[in-house]
């Protein structure tokens, strides 16, 4: 018995054709611009640009505290009192940029004690430990303070940076710009960087 139909027989017209290649051509060309876009907002954000976002919050943190203390209809106001003060509101801030923040991570004994980074960012590889001045910490016993945290970030090898943050509000620190020159340095591969804020001359 002999088939009447053709397997080369075509289904869609030449024009139909087209429009389905078409179709098809911008659907594949959109699913790649998907996926390119999924993996760019999957990769940390590069260190220059975290850099900057730290520095920029280090900088505007004294006047955002200072707004906290100015309150409508005189509520009571939210005052950056202590070091933890400055770290709730600090680990707020990082909220605003940052997915994953580590906060308290402990890091390798030193002299036999251990100790927590204050917060950690794990894709950045960048540690922020944070201080408050007060009457009671003098300028000798802070550096000794950093310095010693410094020895103990140089052990933790997922750390490449150490930014050391602290908010000097009655301005205890006699010459700030001189003590952030003596320690922002690099610390075998650790990179050290120290902030002292407000900033003033």
């Amino acid at each position: 018995m002999r088939t009447s139909s053709k397997l080369s027989k075509k289904i869609f017209s030449t024009e139909t054709e087209q429009q389905l290649k078409t179709v098809i051509s911008r659907a594949v060309k959109f699913n790649k611009s998907i996926e390119e876009l999924l993996i760019a907002y999957s990769k940390p954000i590069p260190v220059e640009d975290t850099n900057i976002v730290l520095e920029n919050i280090f900088a505007k943190f004294h006047l955002v505290a200072k707004q906290l203390c100015t309150r409508y209809d005189n509520r009571d106001t939210l005052k950056v009192g202590d070091e933890y003060d400055v770290q709730d509101l600090f680990h707020g801030l990082l909220q605003l940029h940052f997915d994953d923040i580590r906060k308290e991570l402990v890091v390798p004994e030193h002299a036999g004690a251990s100790s927590r980074i204050d917060f950690y960012l794990p894709k950045e590889q960048i540690a922020v430990e944070v201080k408050k001045t007060r009457k009671e910490l003098k300028k000798k016993e802070l550096g000794d303070q950093l310095i010693i945290d410094i020895e103990r970030y140089q052990k933790e090898e997922n750390c490449k940076m150490l930014y050391c943050f602290v908010y000097d509000p009655d301005e205890i620190v006699t010459n700030p710009r001189g003590f952030e020159k003596d320690l922002s340095k690099k610390y075998g591969n650790l990179l050290v960087k120290v902030f002292i804020v407000p900033r003033r001359t």
